[in-house]
C-alpha cells in the first residue's frame, strides 16, 4: 500500500477538496488529506497525503509559505479575489517605483491582520464564508502574522506582481487589499500562485493527471527535519505496541522506526521517557 505525500500543482479553478478526490480515484483510497488550503482562483503547491502519511500532517510545521501573486488596483470585489463581485471601483493615482517599494517594506515582519471574511475561519460553529454569502459580516479578532520577505517583481500603472514569504496563517487577498490601501487606492488579487510550503517546492511538483506511483514521497522524507530512532528487538516490541521508550534524547518528536520503516512518532514525556503520540502502522 502506497503511503506518503505528493506534490501537486494545482490548477486554478478547482478547490483543494477536488484535488484530495482526484488522488483518491486515482489511488484507490479513501485516506487522502491536504496541508494548507488553496481557494479556488488560486494555483500552484499543495501537499496531498495518502493512506498512513495523513497521520502526520499535525506534525508538519508549514510555518513558512512564499506566494507570487498579482494586484489589480482600483476595483474592489467583496472576496478581495477576482472570484468576487466587484463593489467598488475608483481611479488609481500615478504611482511610482519606489512608493510600491517603499509601501512593500513597510509589511515586513510581524503584524496583526484581520482575517477576511471569505475564509474558512469558524466563529461560534460557523464558517465566516456562509455568513459573508448572507450578507453577514461579523467582527474578527486580529492574528498576529509574520511576513519574512516581500519584494516588487513588475507592476504597470494599475497592477503590481509581487513575491511574499510569509507565516502561516496570512491571507495574501487581506495582504493585497493593505497594500492597496497604503497606495491610497483599492484593489483585489486576480492571480495568486504558491511556490513553496517550508522545503517543498513547486518546482518539484506535478499536475494530478501526470502524478504517478513514483512521485510518492515516504513518510521519513517528508519529516526530514524530525530525529530518528531505529529500534530492535524488546525495544521494537514495545513501540509496535505503542509502549513508553525510555531515550537518551530531548527531542519534542522523534519518528520510530525498524528495518520495515516508520512505526510512529513519539514525544517528550519526562527525563529519558518518550510516549507514543500517533502510531504509523
Amino acid at each position: 500500500m502506497i503511503q506518503g505525500a505528493l506534490l501537486i500543482n494545482k490548477n486554478e479553478g478547482c478547490t483543494s477538496r477536488q484535488i484530495d478526490v482526484q488522488i483518491s480515484k486515482k489511488f484507490h483510497t479513501k485516506k487522502v488529506g491536504h496541508l494548507g488550503t488553496l481557494d479556488p482562483f488560486a494555483e500552484g503547491l499543495l501537499i496531498v497525503f495518502i493512506n498512513s502519511g495523513t497521520k502526520i500532517i499535525p506534525f508538519l510545521k508549514d510555518e513558512r509559505k512564499t506566494y507570487v501573486a498579482t494586484l489589480k488596483l482600483g476595483i474592489l470585489t467583496d472576496t478581495l479575489d477576482k472570484d468576487g463581485n466587484i463593489i467598488l471601483e475608483e481611479k488609481v493615482p500615478v504611482i511610482t517605483k519606489e512608493q510600491i517599494e517603499d509601501v512593500l517594506k513597510s509589511f515586513l515582519g510581524e503584524k496583526e491582520q484581520i482575517p477576511p471574511m471569505y475564509s474558512s475561519i469558524k466563529i461560534n460553529g460557523k464558517h465566516l464564508y456562509d455568513l459573508a454569502r448572507r450578507g453577514i459580516e461579523i467582527e474578527r479578532a486580529p492574528r498576529k502574522i509574520n511576513i519574512y520577505s516581500i519584494k516588487l517583481i513588475s507592476f504597470t500603472k494599475d497592477e503590481i506582481v509581487f513575491d511574499a514569504t510569509v507565516s502561516k496563517g496570512t491571507y495574501i487577498r487581506t495582504l493585497g487589499n493593505d497594500i492597496a490601501h497604503k497606495l491610497n487606492t483599492i484593489g483585489h488579487l486576480t492571480k495568486l500562485i504558491r511556490t513553496n510550503i517550508d522545503q517543498f517546492s513547486l518546482n518539484d511538483a506535478k499536475r494530478v493527471e501526470d502524478i504517478c506511483e513514483d512521485d510518492v514521497k515516504s513518510i521519513d522524507e517528508i519529516l526530514s527535519f524530525m530525529n530518528k530512532f531505529k529500534v530492535y528487538g524488546s525495544m521494537e516490541k514495545i513501540a509496535l505496541n505503542g509502549g513508553k521508550l525510555f531515550l537518551n534524547y530531548k527531542d519534542d518528536y522523534l519518528l520510530i522506526y525498524n528495518n520495515d520503516g516508520p512505526i510512529a512518532i513519539y514525544g517528550f514525556e519526562s527525563d529519558g521517557i518518550y510516549k507514543c503520540i500517533r502510531g504509523l502502522k
